[in-house]
């Protein structure tokens, strides 16, 4: 893949991508032979697979946003500290996750999340929140 985004800009477009359901966008970012772990969750290897899951969650009514708070590179690594959302209809999950990536040859190669369940758990509980008072959902500021 031929491209002449910086590794950030690649991370970066991908996130958008998952964010916006632009899995055509998604998949040309991503390796083939991608490994991509949520640290205390099962491993998930090769790019379809990923692609997969994610097309499911959208097609289930799931949504995704991030907010980028500081992106980080050096050499083909790219590290992010974020807040993402996941939501289902009115119920919005907000909570902090640190990233790793690997990009190589213009796609990720590897993408290890890093959260905290507590903090999941804490924003789980005020997304309930959110459904019976709006003014509690999840945004991105």
């Amino acid at each position: 893949m031929m491209n002449t985004l910086s590794n950030a800009e690649i991370v970066q477009s991908f996130l958008d991508a998952l964010a916006n359901k632009d899995i055509a966008t998604a998949t040309q970012l991503l390796a083939a032979d991608l490994r991509y772990t949520n640290v205390s969750l099962p491993t998930i290897t090769g790019s379809e697979q990923v692609i997969k899951l994610f097309t499911l969650l959208a097609k289930a009514g799931m949504g995704f946003e991030v907010k980028t708070h500081h992106i980080a590179t050096q050499g083909h690594v790219v590290m992010t500290e974020r807040t993402d959302i996941l939501s289902f209809k009115n119920f919005k999950v907000s909570f902090w996750v640190c990233g790793t990536f690997e990009v190589k040859n213009g796609q990720i190669s590897v993408w290890r999340d890093h959260f905290d369940w507590f903090d999941m758990s804490k924003g789980a509980a005020i997304g309930l929140l959110g459904i019976v008072w709006p003014a509690y959902r999840a945004t991105l500021k």
